[in-house]
């Protein structure tokens, strides 16, 4: 029986051409697995494509469910974002790839995982470690690595090999897409100074002309309806993202550090994320209590970096998601969202039935419950270290 491999199959040009490769430079069977994340493709297309490239088998998932649940409501937990910008798109589509991944080299007998990734891209490192946490024993194979053409040579390949591809010379982006949004490179997108064409947008295409409403409903955490609606969680995502969207909110053009080291310019649509991600910070403001928000708050950059370096698996990403669950017990409300022409999205009203806000408290009029008499002393035992130091040591300068 001849050595096969589980390939991370995207239907795009470089897993395509890997395909073939994998087969006739080092003589595995292959193994196509497509894991649908709300990529938007034809997986029947694709299946075929895979076929015609030379795979043995070829298993289409779908885990957009899985994705949402097991992996974007735990970042959203932690109001995660990369460099205080980028929703993870691609960060997190990997690791629930990688778990499909390895349990199709498993059911079918590969000695080893490959994925279509560069040498100087973080998504070798997010299949490799997070395959490496699942199945420590499986090989590693990275043929975008190791054959060392470029994009415009891999286009050639595939016309040499017959091997049908979506991709051509002309418009020669790299698109990566799940439900969480979609990530876009190369071409004229990798001169920084470049203004983005608006052929690259597909979710943030502006088409309303009215400022629009939308009350997001929370339960622990977990968004759960849209304006009194409940809906699962893909469609929810889907229909956020979809109003966001329509003024052309959830762009996201920034200059990130890789985890290799280098800078790149990237180009991300997350309209229902950066929306949700949005709704929940604000309604945390209302339901957690200071310590923990504050604590919480220098944390999530932090989470949102072990994530994107590709660290999911990892004993510390567990442990803080641990603490970010903790968190969430009270997080039940709603938060209502305006989405304005030009790409604008503010908060314009939160509630919650466990809200720690008191009108009573907080209030200056009549109603006013605050023991004001209290202030003093609290004032003056909360200053009264700045004082001693200032009357002993001289105080400030």
């Amino acid at each position: 029986m001849k050595k096969r491999v589980a390939l991370a199959y995207s239907g795009g040009l470089d897993t395509s051409v890997a395909v073939g490769w994998l087969g006739a430079e080092l003589g595995y069977e292959v193994i196509a697995v497509a894991v649908d994340v709300g990529q938007d493709v034809d997986f029947d297309a694709l299946r075929k494509r895979a076929i015609a490239a030379g795979a043995v088998e070829v298993e289409v998932v779908d885990a957009r469910e899985e994705l949402l649940a097991d992996f974007a409501m735990p970042t959203l937990a932690a109001n995660a974002l990369y460099e205080g910008r980028y929703p993870l798109v691609s960060a997190l589509s990997r690791p629930v790839i990688v778990r499909h991944l390895v349990a199709a080299a498993r059911r079918h007998g590969a000695s080893a995982v490959a994925h279509g990734a560069t040498g100087k891209g973080n998504d070798q490192v997010r299949f490799e470690v997070g395959t490496r946490a699942l199945a420590p024993d499986l090989e590693m194979l990275a043929p975008v690595r190791v054959w060392g053409m470029t994009r415009e040579e891999t286009i050639d390949y595939a016309e040499r090999h017959d091997i049908a591809v979506t991709v051509s010379k002309d418009r020669i982006y790299s698109i990566d897409a799940n439900i969480w949004g979609r990530a876009i490179e190369c071409g004229v997108l990798e001169d920084p100074w470049v203004a983005p064409p608006e052929d690259v947008f597909a979710l943030t295409v502006p088409v309303a002309v009215e400022p629009v409403e939308v009350t997001v409903g929370f339960e622990q955490g977990v968004p759960v309806a849209l304006d009194g609606t409940q809906l699962g969680l893909v469609a929810l995502v889907g229909e956020i993202g979809r109003v966001a969207g329509s003024v052309g909110f959830g762009r996201v053009d920034m200059v990130e550090g890789r985890r290799v080291g280098i800078k790149s310019r990237e180009i991300y649509e997350c309209p229902g994320a950066l929306a949700l991600i949005m709704a929940h910070a604000d309604l945390e403001g209302l339901t957690l209590e200071r310590d923990v928000a504050h604590e919480k708050a220098r944390l999530e950059p932090r989470f949102a970096e072990l994530v994107y370096d590709g660290m999911w698996f990892s004993p510390l990403r567990q442990a803080m998601s641990a603490f970010m669950t903790s968190t969430q017990r009270c997080v039940t409300g709603e938060v209502r969202l305006r989405f304005s022409p030009g790409g604008g999205a503010e908060v314009v009203g939160r509630r919650s039935p466990v809200g720690l806000y008191v009108y009573d408290l907080a209030t200056y009029d009549a109603a006013d419950a605050f023991r004001h008499e209290d202030g003093e002393g609290f004032v003056r035992l909360f200053g009264l270290g700045i004082q001693t130091w200032s009357a002993r040591q001289g105080g400030a300068e």
